[in-house]
């Protein structure tokens, strides 16, 4: 069965959940017998996969997925070969050859007629994009603020070259880390995240049309857990209707706070005390394994078994932090949130978010010491 996520997925710019004037420029742009190369920068769940799709169905026509290529600049991040992998996807025919996929026309950009639009497959814009001086493929960087300096600049140099019959969209969630020569090429797009009204009327209207019985309470818990993320409140909302939770809000509650929120307030008690990191021996299956302990051992936890990047870790600290659950002396408190704005701008100039959510907490780690008992 097709998750929520894609059969509900926008059909056209004007369902996007962004502000008009952002859905008029993609509108205007996609019409462009000459469009721009795009940047959509955004946090996690605000919609930029869905719109780059958008944009590639406009520009393109019904065949666009057959000239559309994608390539995910995180799967690679600190793997071996990621320089060689990524060169392979823009030459294929190996590095020393002159050929590229950018350079390549397509035959959908000789003769669009020969691809008909399926029944119920509508141009994003309201009609078809002009066929004179069409566009023959769009490159999709997902992630490009992973992609590294080296990276970015053998695109950049392939941008220039290959402009004519090709086109690049990039997404990120920190545009600053794309050097600056790339960013000059592109339609800047900044994609907020989406109001709490809006998420709500959404996931209202799914359940209306999956003919859903649904605690209003239950969808202000999604709305207010999603925190402007519409990927993450639709995706919770049919979990809880395929596990026929919908009208159970104490279990909602339970599993929410047996998660994500329960590590990071372990983590952050663990750097106070001191216990950044520890190792102990653990028996599993007949053999005594050293496993790590303490702060480090709930930052895998976080990043690894829930999944989270750094920027939704940072945003759980400071709501931990805020919340005032967290019985820590209020001198302690700013020290903390103070090292953690430190922290979130590192993050955003940063290729190693790790390295970086490591060095805050050995910053706390710190202010325990310097600040006495900091745990109450």
């Amino acid at each position: 069965m097709e998750s929520w996520l894609n059969e509900y997925a926008p059909q056209k710019f004007s369902e996007l959940a962004i502000p008009l004037a952002y859905q008029e420029t993609l509108i205007r742009s996609s019409l462009d017998a000459n469009p721009s190369h795009i940047l959509l920068a955004g946090p996690s769940g605000v919609g930029k996969t869905v719109t780059w799709k958008l944009l590639a169905r406009q520009v393109l026509g019904p065949a666009w997925d057959l000239s559309t290529h994608v390539f995910h600049a995180r799967d690679v991040l600190k793997t071996a070969g990621a320089m060689k992998s990524f060169e392979a996807f823009l030459r294929p025919s190996g590095k020393d050859s002159q050929d590229t996929l950018a350079g390549r026309t397509t035959l959908t950009s000789f003769d669009s007629s020969m691809w008909e639009a399926e029944e119920g497959d509508l141009p994003p814009a309201g009609r078809e994009s002009n066929n004179e001086n069409r566009i023959s493929r769009l490159f999709i960087i997902e992630d490009a603020d992973y992609l590294g300096p080296r990276r970015q600049a053998f695109l950049r140099r392939m941008m220039e070259r290959e402009a004519t019959v090709s086109r690049f969209i990039f997404t990120a969630r920190a545009p600053s880390r794309l050097i600056d020569a790339l960013r000059s090429r592109c339609l800047l797009i900044r994609m907020p995240t989406v109001p709490n009204e809006l998420i709500k009327e959404r996931l209202e209207k799914i359940s209306e049309l999956e003919k859903l019985s649904v605690n209003t309470d239950i969808l202000d818990d999604v709305v207010h857990i999603a925190s402007g993320d519409l990927r993450k409140a639709i995706y919770l909302l049919e979990l809880l209707h395929d596990r026929n939770l919908l009208k159970d809000r104490d279990t909602l509650h339970k599993v929410i706070a047996s998660t994500t929120l329960l590590s990071t307030r372990r983590m952050i008690e663990n750097a106070l005390l001191g216990n950044v990191i520890q190792w102990d021996w653990e028996q599993i299956g007949n053999k005594n394994v050293r496993v790590r302990k303490g702060a480090l051992k709930e930052l895998d936890v976080l990043m690894k078994d829930h999944s989270l990047d750094a920027e939704d870790i940072v945003n759980q600290i400071h709501d931990l932090l805020l919340s005032g659950r967290f019985f820590i002396k209020q001198e302690v408190l700013s020290d903390i949130l103070d090292s953690l704005s430190k922290c979130n701008i590192r993050l955003n100039r940063s290729m190693h978010p790790r390295i970086q959510l490591e060095a805050f907490l050995h910053e706390v780690a710190t202010i325990g010491r310097v600040r006495g008992v900091a745990i109450n």
